[in-house]
């Protein structure tokens, strides 16, 4: 009589794969979030590079002189602008050696009248002013053409010598042995009637125009007696031609005077540009901002006496006398941009940035933190498993038990295919390996209900001792 009781069948081997859909989700998930968060940030940061602060020097004149006046509120406009573009201005006794500062390339801006001496890498930004050359002469004594006008003495209303070489240049009489006595600069703020007192046949202004349409001077000089005659330039079209520095002006009805009016017809005349000028070698996107910082502020940028109150944009043709800036000609052929436009770079950048980050997370998911799907080939093995464990089996209930088993992997093959946990690698043996273990199922079940198992005689034995 043997006490042994037959072994229980063992369990089938856990597969736990119920978490690797959920973890892989929450993979997907994190890295697509973080690979969001760094292209936000790589794209932040490049915006930032891109704005990093620049400061430019600006070389300027007199500290009173309209140059350092317009660099000062050019500076202040852009600390309210939030531009990343500062201004650093280093003042100078006059425009010369302003402009000789800029040529030794110490600075990167400065203000040039179109007949200064133009260093050989300045580009132009912006026209900020231009003057007109006004022919006056004594109350009905009109000066008929440029060749009179040589032959009177001259005397030229401005501040500052270059006036005069302007004029002396501009009429050529520059290298006359009496030049300096045909062509005189005349002391500041001196009345037009004492000039033409003192002998002078005609007076030269050289005039802002903003000033001139501000200024109520030469109306009140012409209402007193005696007056004064404005005379056109008939050759101001050979005279600009001949002087590449030199603009053909025209200067419109009731400029000078509107009661009575003077000029009582558009007449022609001459005149200079006051420039802004950069250097060749600035970057096109600084001179752009400067661009964009100067045509859109244009009524902050005007001086009280006017000047640069009507601010245009510099000449993009190649063949100016100053041609443009390539950044301030981008701006100025392009003067309404889109989105896309404004935005470009940045957008080029975030894409190229999502790209090279998205790759990188793909592949470490891929490679090395995904957790890989079970192929269907391996539930072949538990199958088998079960096959072998139908043969040992004794009784009905241990078939249902293996045939519940069988089911569930079953089950778990149907869902797993479903939702990714498990390829379809092997699926052929799967199914052929199911296929044989069900019907040895049905066939041991067949034979165990035509041949069921003996009573245990140890448990016969135990029962009847337990009675007795």
């Amino acid at each position: 009589m043997s006490a042994d009781a037959p072994t229980p069948p063992s369990p089938a081997r856990p597969r736990p794969r119920a978490g690797v859909v959920k973890s892989n989700r929450f993979q997907i998930v994190t890295f697509s979030l973080l690979t969001l968060i760094l292209t936000a940030a790589t794209v932040w940061g490049g915006r930032t590079w891109l704005r990093n602060s620049e400061t430019v020097v600006f070389a300027v004149g007199d500290a009173n002189g309209p140059e350092a006046k317009f660099a000062a509120k050019l500076a202040a406009v852009l600390k309210n602008d939030s531009s990343r573009l500062k201004l650093k201005i280093a003042p100078n006794p006059d425009s010369a050696k302003a402009l000789a500062q800029f040529d030794r390339r110490d600075a990167g801006l400065a203000i040039l009248r179109a007949d200064a001496k133009v260093p050989p890498r300045a580009r132009a930004i912006a026209i900020l002013e231009r003057d007109v050359v006004l022919v006056l002469s004594p109350g009905g004594k009109k000066i008929k053409s440029v060749t009179d006008l040589k032959k009177k003495k001259i005397a030229v209303v401005g501040d500052g010598d270059n006036n005069v070489n302007f004029v002396r240049n501009a009429l050529d009489i520059a290298d006359s042995p009496d030049a300096a006595q045909r062509v005189q600069q005349a002391p500041s703020n001196t009345p037009l009637e004492k000039l033409f007192a003192a002998g002078f046949g005609a007076v030269i202004a050289i005039e802002h125009t903003s000033k001139i349409m501000k200024d109520k001077t030469y109306e009140q000089y012409a209402r007193r007696g005696g007056g004064f005659t404005l005379n056109a330039i008939d050759a101001a079209k050979a005279l600009a031609r001949k002087h590449p520095a030199i603009s053909e002006e025209t200067v419109s009805t009731g400029l000078l005077s509107s009661s009575p009016a003077i000029p009582d017809d558009e007449i022609d005349t001459i005149g200079l540009e006051w420039l802004l000028i950069a250097q060749s070698s600035m970057p096109t996107a600084t001179a752009t901002e400067l661009a964009r910082i100067v045509y859109e502020n244009k009524s902050d940028l005007a001086l009280d006496d006017g000047f640069a109150s009507k601010i245009e944009p510099a000449e993009t043709d190649k063949d100016a006398f100053i041609i443009a800036h390539p950044g301030a000609a981008d701006y100025i052929n392009d003067d309404t941009k889109s989105f896309m436009d404004r935005y470009s770079d940045m957008m080029y950048l975030g894409v190229a940035a999502l790209s090279i980050i998205g790759s990188i997370f793909a592949a470490i998911y891929t490679k090395i933190t995904r957790i890989a799907p079970e192929r269907a080939g391996e539930l072949a093995t538990a199958i088998l498993d079960i096959g072998e464990r139908t043969e040992h089996a004794k009784c009905i209930g241990q078939l249902d038990e293996l045939q519940d088993e069988l089911e569930t992997l079953l089950r778990k093959a149907v869902i797993g295919l479903r939702d990714g946990t498990i390829k379809s690698d092997g699926l052929d043996t799967f199914k052929l390996g199911y296929e044989f273990v069900r019907d040895e199922i049905a066939l041991r079940r067949d034979h165990l209900n035509r041949h069921p198992s003996p009573p245990d005689d140890n448990v016969v034995v135990v029962k009847a001792a337990q009675s007795a």
